[in-house]
């Protein structure tokens, strides 16, 4: 879905981030609206992860500003209140999914809603088997992500994600563990999460078929610049810069 007539849910204005000499985002701008799935695109070092990164308030940056529902970022640190409305306005699943280890799936989804927003954990208990169950993963509620599969971990990884109601999804290379039937059983969750839950999704990933699967929209990165910006199958199809002809190989 795409609704540029509605307010942006994430707006990236100028964004510059540097490692050392190197500047790695210069001064990038785009805005998403609700309802969008972006996938940001482009070659290793294109600053793709770097710009998630900074959505997502685990790193810094050097010039510019990024507002993520109410929460405002700027340049340097941004101020505690800013980041803390920032974890309840977005979740992030992790390329590793970083589940607590000694925490059953089900107790993985409860925890942050009863330790940051304090909820009362049968209310925390049955939201949780609910998303658990919309993910394909209620059967599993019992499990230690050590006796679980890839893709159930990454499952849990979402559900846990949701617990919060978030309006936005982060994900960074969701697909990167993942053998191709794993591949499309992720698609088909995340394109029932849109449609139930009504998310804005941003995903960083550098496999364009899945991008072409799942977004509606496709930013390709390329040393630091937004080259591309248009739906996944028109960038596929007919890319207007030769960069991204040169990253998709099909000046080959």
């Amino acid at each position: 879905m795409t609704n540029a007539d509605s307010e942006a849910v994430i707006t990236v204005d100028k964004l510059v981030k540097k490692y050392g000499e190197r500047t790695v985002l210069q001064g990038i701008s785009f805005d998403i609206f609700p309802g969008q799935v972006v996938a940001l695109v482009g070659p290793s070092g294109g600053g793709k992860s770097t710009a998630l990164r900074c959505m997502t308030g685990l790193e810094g940056f050097h010039d510019g500003a990024i507002r993520v529902g109410k929460a405002k970022l700027s340049k340097g640190n941004s101020h505690p209140e800013e980041l803390r409305l920032l974890r309840l306005e977005s979740g992030l699943v992790f390329q590793s999914w970083n589940l607590f280890p000694h925490m059953s799936a089900l107790e993985n989804v409860m925890e942050a809603p009863m330790q940051v927003k304090k909820v009362p954990l049968e209310k925390a208990k049955k939201t949780a088997l609910e998303l658990l169950e919309k993910v394909g993963l209620s059967h599993r509620k019992d499990a230690m992500p050590r006796r679980m599969s890839g893709g159930e971990q990454q499952r849990c990884a979402i559900a846990r994600a949701l617990a919060m109601e978030p309006k936005v999804l982060f994900m960074d290379e969701p697909t990167s563990a993942l053998d191709p039937q794993r591949v499309g059983d992720l698609v088909d969750v995340l394109e029932h999460l849109k449609t139930s839950e009504k998310l804005t999704f941003v995903i960083v990933t550098h496999e364009m078929k899945f991008a072409e699967k799942l977004a509606d929209r496709a930013l390709v990165l390329y040393e630091g610049n937004v080259i591309e910006d248009g739906h996944p199958k028109d960038v596929l199809a007919a890319p207007k810069d030769a960069r991204t002809r040169t990253f998709l190989g099909l000046d080959d």
